[in-house]
């Protein structure tokens, strides 16, 4: 009998865990390109601190494998473990007020992210100055 409720209680506790994971970017998500419509990569983001932290984890068909156009530290660094995210924290129903990399172009944005569809996507809004002044990709939870 104890073992059978511990077994439920096991249960129990996955599934608090599984609903909680959908409530929080943290976990492993599909990068889609907002132009071409493809998967480019899978961004690992995990919490440090009280800070969302993310970084690309695998490259799908990647154009270069080190980040030339970036600039400073990362500067011609390998893209594959290079940290993209960094400084997020929430916001009410929001993450934001942290920075993201864009390795095709090296270029760093203030970025925003919202969960949708019940956790399974994570908008994510780059920009620069305003957050209307931007574009938004939908990552999807791997």
């Amino acid at each position: 009998m104890r073992m059978l409720s511990a077994l439920a209680a096991g249960l129990i506790l996955s599934a608090g865990t599984a609903s909680a994971d959908s409530l929080s970017p943290v976990g492993n998500w599909k990068n889609i390109s907002d132009k071409t419509g493809k998967t480019e990569a899978i961004i690992q983001i995990w919490e440090e601190n009280g800070e969302l932290r993310g970084k690309l984890s695998r490259l799908f068909e990647p154009k270069e494998t080190v980040c030339s156009a970036c600039k400073g530290d990362k500067q011609n660094k390998p893209l594959l473990g290079m940290e993209i995210i960094w400084g997020v924290k929430r916001k009410g129903e929001e993450w934001g007020g942290g920075k993201i990399l864009d390795p095709n172009s090296g270029d760093i944005y203030s970025v925003k992210m919202s969960l949708a569809e019940g956790g399974r996507q994570l908008k994510v809004r780059g920009f620069m100055g305003f957050a209307l002044l931007g574009r938004t990709q939908t990552w999807l939870r791997e």
